[in-house]
């Protein structure tokens, strides 16, 4: 039976990065509401993210950002039943933000507080809609600095098949568009111009598909496709073919480690989440190996596929309904294995 002491509403907050998002989350009603400010403005001018500045930023939008989703959800503080932050991984400056505000928070409020795992939050976020995913599945959970293949045998339960070895399918995504003069975000601007190129036009490497495993690997990739471009026109034909060829090889990628991982697990669900699982082609491609593999893909809505306070409320309420509580010492983790989580009981692993 779940612990009816952490039925009412959670307040999530993320802070691991260059988004402030937050949250209200409550088991047996669901999403109440949720802000998010995003600090890409912020950070253009200098093509990636400043950490320093992340942190001034968050201190500035936490709490605004509160008072906004409280009001949304037409709850006072006092109406809240716990409060979960991200504890990591992420920038050390920020996550502190987010944990500090949450801690105090709980404490003038007599509340609980759990700190929560960043990707286990967006490996839940898929539960935030209508269809939710049931365990055991694979999760695809590509986001920032992150690729992994995890094997979810229960909410809490994780075993991680695959990771990143270099750089993560996001990071090159970011660090390609760069070096072909995109602007930033780099993402979802190469993303754009994929959609006006040939993706036959040049041939990339699927990198680390030739071998068995289920690792990944991307820093060749952006490699070969660096010395394209220096070799091409550097023309806005060039760089639209050349942004199709390497969007298709890294989606081609992430579906033959995909189905290599389903494979394995003789699992039947597939999970994708995290920024990247935004990537229209992704999304296509996948849904289109299910068809033809017989396995079914899930994906959270696109605008809880970046960092957002819904999933981070979410992930909180799952393990506050279980019984976890931690104790009033604020602690972050910039590097934290996914593994490494406490698992939920039956009693509190499901989103209601």
């Amino acid at each position: 039976m779940q612990n009816t002491e952490y039925s009412k509403p959670v307040l999530g907050i993320e802070s691991s990065c260059d988004e402030t998002g937050v949250a209200i989350y409550q088991p047996g009603h669901g999403l109440l509401a949720h802000a998010l400010y995003s600090q890409v403005a912020l950070h253009a001018d200098y093509g990636g993210v400043v950490p320093e500045l992340a942190s001034r930023d968050h201190v500035r939008k936490l709490l605004p950002l509160v008072r906004e989703v409280l009001a949304e959800a037409g709850l006072g503080m006092r109406e809240l039943g716990g409060v979960a932050y991200t504890a990591g991984p992420g920038l050390v400056g920020a996550l502190l933000v987010g944990a500090s505000a949450a801690r105090a928070m709980a404490w003038a409020l007599e509340l609980p507080a759990i700190g929560v795992h960043h990707m286990e939050g967006h490996l839940l976020a898929p539960l935030l809609e209508a269809d939710p995913p049931e365990p055991p599945f694979v999760a695809l959970l590509v986001s920032g600095g992150h690729s992994m293949l995890v094997a979810v045998r229960a909410i809490g339960e994780y075993r991680v098949l695959g990771d990143t070895l270099d750089d993560a399918a996001g990071e090159a995504f970011d660090k390609t568009a760069k070096l072909m003069g995109l602007s930033y975000p780099g993402g979802p601007a190469l993303a754009a111009e994929a959609l006006k190129g040939d993706p036959g036009a040049y041939r990339f490497a699927r990198p680390m598909t030739d071998r068995p495993g289920l690792d990944f690997s991307f820093s060749g990739l952006k490699t070969q496709v660096l010395l394209a471009w220096q070799k091409s026109d550097q023309d806005a034909r060039a760089r639209a073919d050349i942004a199709a060829g390497f969007e298709q090889a890294i989606v081609d990628t992430l579906v033959i480690k995909c189905r290599r991982a389903l494979q394995a697990t003789g699992m039947r669900r597939l999970v994708i989440a995290g920024g990247v699982g935004a990537n229209r082609r992704l999304r296509a491609d996948l849904a289109a190996a299910g068809e033809a593999d017989g396995f079914r893909t899930y994906f959270p809505r696109l605008a809880f596929c970046t960092d957002n306070g819904a999933m981070i409320a979410l992930a909180g309420a799952l393990r506050l309904s279980a019984g976890q509580v931690q104790g009033p010492d604020i602690h972050v983790h910039p590097r934290w294995s996914l593994e490494s989580l406490e698992p939920l009981t039956s009693a509190g692993a499901h989103a209601a």
